[in-house]
């Protein structure tokens, strides 16, 4: 029996991964965010050593939970709830067959992804970005007319919504449908980063 699916998803990337105070900013997440609180080990550049050493340092940070993007060969090596695959990576099925108990999540951008990752079995999107977003500046975002139409074709699946995510964002987002959200910048580079997970954990209860 696996736990809830985490509303609160605090993702890495390169830039993240290789901070020194990374081990700091972790622990102050994982104590604003609690068991509401996921970790994402994700960072495309970073080779197969440094993501497993990224995930083992996230793991071992209660009562976050971690999940690993895209690496499943990493996923396997640490303790991991779940994983996170991107739109057009390895199938649903690869993942479910390695381990039946994660959580399997796919990241879409627009309505038919969503239907596709739907059907391909997937547990939960990570669906964006919803807002202008640093981490991919030449992408037009969603908004939240066309966020909400991807979550009502997603029909029992969790949304995580993405892409220029804020504390104040969170209430709009969740009127929207969002089941949870997902942040880089709004959770590891607040100046207080338990503070910023625990406002954007109570405004998604």
């Amino acid at each position: 029996m696996r736990a809830p699916l985490p509303r609160l998803h605090a993702i890495t990337d390169e830039r993240i991964a290789r901070r020194a105070d990374i081990d700091e900013v972790a622990k102050a997440l994982a104590d604003g965010g609690g068991s509401d609180l996921a970790f994402h080990a994700r960072g495309r550049e970073l080779t197969g050593l440094e993501h497993y050493e990224l995930a083992g340092r996230l793991a071992v940070r209660p009562p976050g939970r971690l999940f690993v993007n895209d690496r499943l060969d990493v996923a396997l090596a640490v303790p991991t709830a779940g994983v996170q695959l991107g739109y057009g990576s390895m199938p649903v099925s690869t993942a479910r067959a390695l381990n039946p108990l994660w959580w399997i999540g796919r990241s879409v951008h627009d309505l038919a992804e969503a239907e596709a990752a739907r059907t391909e079995g997937a547990d939960y999107l990570v669906v964006g970005p919803v807002f202008a977003t640093a981490s991919h500046p030449g992408r037009t975002p969603l908004g939240l007319a066309t966020f909400q139409q991807i979550v009502s074709a997603a029909a029992e699946l969790p949304v995580i919504a993405i892409g220029g995510m804020t504390a104040d964002r969170v209430r709009e987002v969740r009127g929207a449908g969002a089941y949870g959200v997902a942040a880089i910048r709004a959770l590891w580079d607040d100046a207080e980063p338990a503070r910023a997970a625990r406002r954007m954990r109570e405004w998604m209860s």
